[in-house]
């Protein structure tokens, strides 16, 4: 795969040249490494794709999560403990939370990373909520979100979000109090 689009939001590029060039090179090192034509074997069956073969997104991802296990990056998950004092007084329920958590795809130093070829909502949440609660745990100071450009994402299936789509959000949304650097990685095949 190759970058094909790079969007610094709230200074990351900045903070990612001056304070973690290792981290940034290899990450670089990793996408460059994935082959992303051996992932193109999901045969369609939607409407407006039927039968045409696309890019399968779980195969991407374990591709992603192989090459940054080989350089020592890895998961994080923080164990959530949901308040109960807001339910109101005739509500009661059996439902547990006890193994409730939020999960990291990898972490190593206090760099965090997001591989996302899902949903919009997903590419969001992992910036604007996700990584400010890691960095709030003290997990990571600076996180890196990794997503298709829309040209990659037109051969998944229908309803993954792209890099376009998510900058010209963020760029419209700014930049509040709370949110951390992050350096958005726009990527494609390099056929």
């Amino acid at each position: 795969m190759i970058v094909a689009g790079i969007y610094s939001f709230n200074g990351g590029q900045e903070v990612f040249e001056s304070a973690y060039p290792n981290e940034l090179a290899q990450v670089m090192q990793v996408i460059n490494q994935v082959d992303s034509e051996s992932c193109k074997i999901k045969r369609s069956k939607e409407k407006t794709k039927s039968g045409n073969l696309l890019y399968s997104p779980s195969h991407l991802n374990e591709l992603f999560k192989n090459g940054f296990t080989e350089l020592g990056w890895k998961s994080h998950k923080i164990y959530c403990h949901y308040p109960t004092q807001y339910y109101v007084s005739n509500y009661t329920t059996s439902a547990t939370t006890k193994k409730a958590f939020r999960e990291m795809d990898f972490v190593k130093g206090k760099v965090g990373i997001e591989v996302q070829f899902g949903k919009y909502a997903f590419m969001v949440y992992n910036v604007c909520a996700k990584m400010t609660i890691f960095h709030n745990e003290s997990v990571i100071d600076v996180g890196i979100e990794i997503v298709p450009v829309k040209e990659f994402a037109t051969e998944m299936s229908t309803g993954v979000s792209y890099f376009e789509q998510f900058v010209w959000d963020l760029e419209h949304r700014g930049v509040s109090d709370i949110d951390i650097p992050v350096l958005i990685l726009g990527v494609a095949s390099s056929k």
